[in-house]
């Protein structure tokens, strides 16, 4: 495999979901291989195009899966699973393909998950959550939280907030993702509360972009999912992201979970060879 970007422009397309930003590259064709530093720099937001994340559209090794989402952090490392990217992604590869069918199903690292479309919006069907930890305290920056776990494609820590907007996300939120009970990867950390109609107001810190993100696509089905189990929380579930939009967290008989949510085009262009040298 070659180093792609060194050798001619690299074409790219930003798109974000609630908020949740990405770029998106087509590697259906090309060899596309790109270095850690590479993706980071991509993804900077003074010295790149600025994203919390990059995917690359490559052709599936699983028998049954349409295409395959390989995803990366803005630090330029690989994660499994992205629920706002892949919904992003289905959008993209759609266009990308000239896809006609109502439906994609997508190769990620952590298995199998199928997007539908509904006019503007996405609907994805999550990988089943697992690695389920009821409440427990625990004691970050000098204080004791009730924290539950799942992984719903990545790990995360949810904690119930009486005040939402007085949480310093970006200090307890890292606290939580570096915590020795979750080593040696870590967790992304998740703060919600109810608003009176009963929608879930979330904030979430992000492993890998080490900062707050406007939407966390399997921080909004792990929330949900541990405010349905833990906390009286209903299902259908409408949560609010930082970016204000509204995503929904569904679930059916057979315990499938389902995020549906908007994912939008911004802009597309072209990075130079010499730009991430």
């Amino acid at each position: 495999m070659a180093d792609f970007v060194k050798k001619q422009k690299l074409h790219f397309e930003k798109m974000h979901g609630a908020g949740n930003d990405f770029i998106l590259i087509s590697a259906w064709d090309e060899d596309i291989v790109l270095l850690r530093h590479q993706i980071s720099r991509l993804c900077d937001r003074r010295f790149g195009i600025g994203a919390d994340g990059l995917m690359l559209l490559r052709k599936p090794k699983t028998k049954g899966a349409d295409i395959c989402m390989s995803y990366y952090n803005s630090d330029g490392g690989e994660a499994e699973m992205c629920g706002n990217g892949a919904r992003c992604f289905a959008l993209f590869a759609r266009k990308a393909l000239g896809w006609k069918k109502p439906t994609l199903v997508i190769e990620t690292a952590a298995g199998i998950v199928t997007a539908g479309f509904e006019g503007e919006l996405v609907r994805l069907s999550m990988t089943r959550p697992q690695g389920w930890r009821a409440p427990f305290l625990l004691t970050v920056c000098g204080e004791s939280y009730s924290v539950a776990f799942v992984n719903t494609g990545v790990p995360h820590a949810v904690v119930r907030v009486s005040d939402i907007e007085k949480i310093d996300v970006r200090s307890l939120g890292s606290a939580i993702r570096h915590h020795p009970e979750f080593a040696p990867c870590g967790t992304n950390a998740n703060f919600f509360n109810y608003t009176p109609d009963g929608t879930i107001v979330l904030r979430t810190y992000e492993r890998g972009v080490e900062d707050e993100t406007l939407a966390c696509g399997t921080g909004v089905v792990a929330t949900a999912l541990v405010a349905h189990h833990y906390h009286g929380g209903k299902m259908p579930a409408r949560v609010r992201v930082r970016g204000g939009d509204i995503l929904c967290v569904a679930t059916s008989v057979a315990d499938e979970v389902f995020l549906t949510g908007p994912a939008k085009f911004v802009f597309a262009g072209e990075v130079e060879p010499d730009a991430l040298t």
